[in-house]
């Protein structure tokens, strides 16, 4: 099967933790890494800045074997950075306004037409200037787009995130999410099912963390997911990333959403027994790709 191309815009940014440590991520960098791995030759649209940090990640994608052909420098505006703190053992994180990902230049991208899939999320268009890099691409883009819904308070707007489900086909996001864009009381999937005719979704998935995932399509299939009880958990960070990672590939090779929504919760699942949001070892992912046949 011939892999239609995927294209990821949005933030890649550094957290910063008290200990001094800082660990890679954001969203869309992490559902690209994942994809990677999976042989699927992801192109990540982003900027950072032209700083040692800037510098780690395009040194990082090139030794995890990514395209940078999508990776923009920025003289003027640093790499993104999270500040996270630990009150009373919970993470409390800082997202730092006018970061190199705001700032993601419409003039900068390929003019080609692109194919396949494209995927974003909701921080990296909380300014303007990555909001209209984000409409030039989607004007060039011939194909599915899907949304994966991360709201962080106080950098989102209701209004501008409904404009974005309307122009979605596929959308991921979190229960309280989907409360947070629409009154939920009672049985969830009733309010899904309003939820994706409203916006005209060919797909909608939501998370409800340790009881698994509900998601449902325009053709009326309706799929749950729970992860085992007996799951061994070692941080949750970026489960949700791994899981979109794996519905990605799921739409584009044209699984079955009951076989997708399986799959990413298996994935999922194998990724909160590791520390961290992505894992730098092949070894991880090679179980998947030969019980998937992605080779």
């Amino acid at each position: 099967m011939t892999n239609k191309p995927i294209n990821l815009f949005g933030e890649v940014l550094f957290d910063h933790f008290p200990d001094g440590s800082c660990v890679l991520g954001g969203a869309p960098f992490n559902v690209a890494w994942h994809l990677q791995a999976f042989a699927q030759a992801p192109r990540f649209i982003s900027r950072v800045g032209k700083d040692p940090l800037g510098d780690a990640i395009a040194t990082a994608m090139q030794d995890w074997g990514m395209d940078l052909s999508g990776l923009q420098r920025d003289s003027k505006h640093p790499t993104g950075s999270v500040q996270v703190m630990i009150d009373d053992g919970e993470p409390r994180y800082a997202i730092l306004p006018a970061q190199a990902y705001d700032f993601i230049a419409a003039d900068e991208l390929d003019t080609e037409h692109f194919g396949g899939l494209l995927y974003h999320g909701t921080l990296a268009v909380r300014h303007e200037v990555s909001r209209q890099a984000l409409a030039a691409l989607k004007a060039r883009h011939r194909g599915k787009v899907f949304l994966d819904v991360n709201l962080r308070a106080p950098w989102w707007d209701k209004a501008e995130v409904l404009r974005l489900l309307d122009d979605a086909d596929w959308v991921k996001l979190n229960h309280h999410e989907l409360a947070a864009l629409q009154a939920v009381s009672g049985d969830i999937k009733i309010y899904m099912r309003a939820f994706q005719s409203a916006h005209g979704l060919e797909g909608l998935i939501v998370t409800c963390g340790e009881q698994g995932a509900l998601a449902i399509d325009a053709a009326g299939n309706q799929v749950d997911v729970v992860p085992s009880p007996a799951l061994q958990v070692v941080d949750t960070v970026g489960a949700g990333d791994a899981f979109a990672a794996v519905l990605l590939l799921g739409i584009n090779r044209g699984w079955n959403l009951r076989l997708t929504m399986e799959r990413a919760q298996s994935f999922a699942s194998a990724l909160v027994g590791r520390r961290g949001a992505t894992v730098q070892d092949n070894n991880f992912y090679q179980p998947f790709i030969d019980a998937w046949a992605l080779t």
